[in-house]
Order: C-alpha cells, then sequence, then structure tokens
C-alpha cells in the first residue's frame, strides 16, 4: 500500500512542471530556429540569386567541379564551354559558384 502513495503525482506541482517543460520546447526550438533553419533559408536566398544573375561570358564552377564559361544561357539550362571546341548544355541548378569574368 505504501507502494503506490508514493507513485502518485504531487498535488500542485504539475502547473510548474508544465510551464518549465513549454519553455524548454521554446528555447530549443529557438535554438534550432536560429542555428539551422534561418541560415539555411539565407544560403537558398543566395543561390537562388546565383542562378538568376547568371550571364553569358560569366566564368563558373559545376558542382562536379568543371571549371567553363557560359557560352549560352536558357530557362533552365546553360551551354557551357569548358575548352576552345568542346560544349556542354547542363542545368542550371549544376552550377555550384560563379567567378569573376576577370579570373581564370
Amino acid at each position: 500500500m505504501e507502494l503506490l502513495f508514493a507513485m502518485a503525482p504531487q498535488g500542485g506541482e504539475g502547473g510548474g512542471q508544465l510551464m518549465s517543460t513549454l519553455i524548454m520546447f521554446g528555447a530549443i526550438f529557438a535554438i534550432f530556429y536560429f542555428m539551422i533553419i534561418r541560415p539555411q533559408q539565407r544560403r537558398a536566398k543566395e543561390r537562388t540569386k546565383l542562378l538568376s544573375n547568371l550571364e553569358k561570358g560569366d566564368k563558373v564552377v559545376t558542382s562536379g567541379g568543371i571549371h567553363g564559361v557560359i557560352a549560352g544561357i536558357d530557362e533552365k539550362t546553360v551551354l557551357l564551354q569548358i575548352s576552345e571546341n568542346t560544349k556542354i548544355k547542363i542545368d542550371r541548378s549544376g552550377i555550384g559558384t560563379a567567378l569573376s569574368k576577370e579570373s581564370k
């Protein structure tokens, strides 16, 4: 009989535990938002801006590591010149980074 009384919840403490649990969940969500979600949204926005600002003549590096110069550009694809007589057609999403026009 004593065991049942020891396991029963104490009156008056439930409200405080609920409030501290809610505060902890809020703090965890805030940490996730500022450490993971917000920087990821910022990177996605910068990538979208990079892909929309591509122009003919820009030097780029693909996500596979191929360096080239944009020879032509369509809505979803890019014609990339990687040597004198070699051009390849890739998706815009395949562009990893854009280099300045002056650098090689």
